[in-house]
């Protein structure tokens, strides 16, 4: 019999750990019909069947059974072995992939992309980070991305992912001048007599309305306006010159409203989003340089979190972030 490749292995027990070869093709990082192709040359190898498919389930035959507890655990062990080599490196090197859209970008850049990536990237000088921003939910997996950066209810269930910034609301606001014009508006359907700068996802197209709450009160407004944009940076830039009230995220607009330059409408109503998430295909071996940037999050909050239970009690430490930073690894269904 012809020695069996690590590759047809290490396919075979990522079918058996999901029971699903789309989901293992993801982890494993290969086409569908390759992975598909593979089990089937390891199965006409041995001469026995692993798996009973339909096309609805996947279905552990006897041999699979007892294939896996023989086979998963040598390879974990090479895992671990080729995993405790890297240790003596001075430093990890390669490259790292990040795909973000365009509108996440704009809501990370003032709170969380300045004082992360700068210290990063002195601390691990031979890391190339790239970080791809475009108008689309990229496909990670297809778009060979180590992980991608979303708004968590974005984010593919099957996906291990690590929350980067807080759940922040959605706020309606408006400039000093367009109110000169304008009474405020004291309820969400009072919008509809204002000029309402609307704004179409680049991701669907869509127009979405605009959401309010206040307690277990709940309303969404079909606004309406002279102005429709695609992207936030313009939304923001037109609200400050007073063109329309404009529905933007707390992170972009905070430091406008802490200089007065905005004006929050509607106190008491507003819509809060689950927090921005990095994700990335749950897998046994996570490339080195993701697994030190994931490592770097986590120092990076211990120190932001020191910072705010400094200030909260008088402490002289240094500045902590616009929102206080959390970060865990969860399930998106454990969010939810």
């Amino acid at each position: 019999m012809a020695p069996f490749q690590l590759t047809e292995l290490t396919a075979f027990v990522a079918v058996a750990e999901h029971l699903s070869f789309t989901k293992a093709a993801a982890e494993v990082g290969i086409a569908l019909p390759t992975m598909s192709q593979t089990i089937r040359s390891l199965e006409d190898r041995l001469g026995v069947r692993l798996f009973n498919r339909t096309t609805r389930s996947v279905a552990m035959t006897e041999a699979g059974v007892r294939l896996l507890a023989e086979v998963q655990p040598i390879l974990q062990g090479i895992d671990h072995a080729l995993e405790s080599v890297n240790s003596f490196r001075d430093k990890p090197i390669g490259a790292l992939r990040l795909a973000v859209s365009r509108p996440t970008a704009a809501i990370l850049a003032p709170m969380v992309l300045p004082p992360l990536i700068q210290p990063f990237l002195a601390e691990y000088p031979a890391i190339h980070l790239e970080i791809h921003v475009d108008d689309t939910n990229n496909d990670i997996v297809s778009g060979r991305f180590d992980a991608g950066i979303r708004v968590g209810h974005k984010i593919e269930r099957d996906m291990t992912i690590l929350r980067i910034a807080d759940e922040f609301r959605m706020l309606a606001v408006a400039a000093p001048s367009y109110l000169a014009r304008h009474s405020r508006p004291s309820l969400p359907k009072d919008l509809h007599a204002h000029d309402c700068i609307q704004f179409r996802s680049p991701l669907d197209g869509s127009i979405h309305p605009w959401v309010f709450t206040q307690g277990d009160r709940h309303t969404e407004i079909a606004v309406e306006g002279s102005l429709i944009v695609n992207d936030l940076d313009m939304l923001l830039s037109t609200t400050l010159e007073g063109v329309g009230i404009g529905y933007l995220p707390e992170p972009i607009v905070a430091r406008h409203l802490a200089r007065g330059r905005l004006v929050t409408l509607l106190e008491g109503w507003s819509h809060t989003l689950p927090g921005v998430f990095l994700y990335h295909p749950s897998r046994r071996q996570t490339p080195m340089p993701l697994q030190v940037f994931l490592r770097f999050i986590e120092k990076w909050r211990k120190s932001a979190l020191a910072a705010h239970r400094s200030r909260e009690t008088g402490g002289q430490g240094r500045q902590p972030a616009q929102y206080p930073i959390l970060v865990r690894q969860e399930r998106l269904d454990e969010m939810e």
